[in-house]
């Protein structure tokens, strides 16, 4: 599959269901057993007698299905099919939204494109059809991210829960879980501590324990994290702790904090400008190249970032021409940006002081997002810290004897525990601030329809009339 494809949303194609009234509701179970047509629904429909029979019920609820015909109702309720009941309420629902014209009826919807030949010739035997429509104007397609592949499946969840990502948006899940497991890394950077991450991983792909059987499709997820958390540790010298196992390939965060400082908000400068790219390519596709340039999630912002970085390190290096290079960069973001905002108000003095409060927004947010990624330093830090801490106590009581051995590997246990449960779920939150509040922000400005198909499996216990 080309990465146009997989770094967009499944493409949603507008269909109608056309099937003569005599088979309606087996042409309806097959689309329910299916599962992968979104149908429009009534706005306002009143329950039908399946639906009204389980209200009546004070039984707890059951999973809908769907008999192969039509049941009597009142042999349900008689008998207790709860499951069977709910499902025929929601086939009722289904049927009050059908347009029904003589022997024909027809209801709307959308279905994932790959789909629609397969369901097509799904309810070919029924007599019924499935008609291809254009997408309605004003209306955006439901949004349905692809799970191809484990990796990117386990981390799709990082995407919706921020949100539905708009449908002509790109996908982000491939870049919000690599930049996440890297984040994460950076502040739980030990060798040890990501080798017990790698080993749950690996415990979670063989099903194990049982009761987490359900979080199986994370273990991606987990052992990106493990990869990235032992790959910081190996560069920071840490396995569990500084225990001397391992050489300091790059810096020891206690002893140079200033470097792991410039660091992380080098790191976090480059996600940001990657997180502009990628909002300017969605304002392009939300609205056409102008709305790319002159937005402060685009181009403008794009540009005004650079400026201000190139700026910034000018003073910083002391070179001049860096300095101007920004000063010049920054000055066309700002016009680019000022246009942009002033466009988008009533116009008039109004307009322009609602320009300068936004525009001062946005460059203050600049400074306070890139200075936000010093956390990745700060939580790293607390990480050595908190792994010299158990070292430090772990070595001191192993010198003084035998006796104080068995206390020595009590305490080094119990503080390996304590230090990775508290870090990785610290590393872990941090790491999904950053990428929601820093990250996400300027790649969406609006929130999609998630696509919910309708789904009622058909029984094989088929109750007839």
């Amino acid at each position: 599959m080309p990465w146009s494809e997989v770094m967009a949303p499944v493409r949603m194609q507008r269909v109608a269901v056309v099937a003569p009234r005599a088979v309606l509701r087996e042409t309806l179970v097959r689309i329910a057993d299916a599962g992968c047509v979104e149908l429009d629904r009534a706005e306002e429909a009143s329950p039908g007698p399946a639906a009204r029979l389980l209200q009546s019920l004070p039984t707890p609820p059951a999973p809908p299905v769907l008999a192969a015909k039509a049941p009597d109702l009142h042999v349900l309720e008689r008998e207790h099919r709860i499951g069977l009941l709910a499902g025929e309420a929601q086939l009722e629902e289904r049927l009050g939204a059908a347009v029904q014209r003589g022997d024909v009826a027809a209801l709307a919807g959308w279905c994932p494109a790959g789909e629609a030949v397969r369901l097509a010739e799904r309810l070919a035997g029924t007599g019924a059809a499935l008609v291809r429509l254009p997408v309605p104007r004003g209306i955006d397609p439901p949004t349905q991210l692809r799970a191809t592949g484990r990796s990117q499946g386990s981390f799709t969840p990082l995407v919706t829960t921020y949100g539905t990502v708009p449908y002509a948006d790109v996908d982000p899940t491939w870049p919000a879980g690599i930049s996440y497991v890297a984040m994460f890394g950076v502040m739980f950077g030990d060798a040890g501590h990501g080798a017990l991450l790698l080993l749950g991983a690996l415990l979670l792909r063989l099903g194990r324990p049982r009761k987490l059987l359900p979080l199986r499709h994370l273990w991606p997820f987990l052992a990106g994290a493990g990869i990235a958390g032992t790959l910081a540790g190996i560069a920071y010298g840490e396995f569990f702790g500084p225990t001397g196992v391992l050489p300091v390939l790059w810096l020891n965060p206690l002893d140079e904090p200033e470097q792991l400082l410039v660091a992380a908000i080098g790191l976090g400068a480059v996600l940001l400008v990657l997180a502009h790219v990628g909002g300017t390519v969605n304002r392009w596709r939300e609205g056409g190249p102008a709305n790319a340039l002159y937005a402060a999630s685009g181009t403008a912002g794009l540009t005004l970032f650079l400026g201000l970085a190139l700026g910034g390190a000018g003073l910083f290096l002391h070179r001049p021409g860096y300095a101007v290079a920004g000063v010049v960069l920054a000055s066309a973001g700002l016009a680019l940006t000022v246009t942009g905002l002033y466009a988008a108000t009533a116009g008039g003095l109004g307009g322009a002081a609602q320009t300068g409060v936004q525009l001062f927004d946005v460059v203050v947010r600049i400074g306070t997002n890139t200075v936000s990624f010093a956390r990745l330093a700060a939580f790293g830090l607390t990480h050595a810290a908190l792994g010299d801490l158990v070292w430090r106590a772990t070595s001191g009581l192993a010198s003084r004897g035998a006796l104080p051995l068995i206390g020595a590997a009590l305490v080094f246990v119990a503080g390996t525990a304590v230090a990775f449960a508290l870090e990785a779920l610290v590393a872990g939150v941090q790491a999904l601030r950053l990428e929601f509040y820093e990250l996400f922000s300027r790649v969406f400005t609006a929130q999609g329809r998630p696509f919910r198909p309708w789904h009622v499996p058909t029984g094989h216990l088929e109750v007839t009339s």
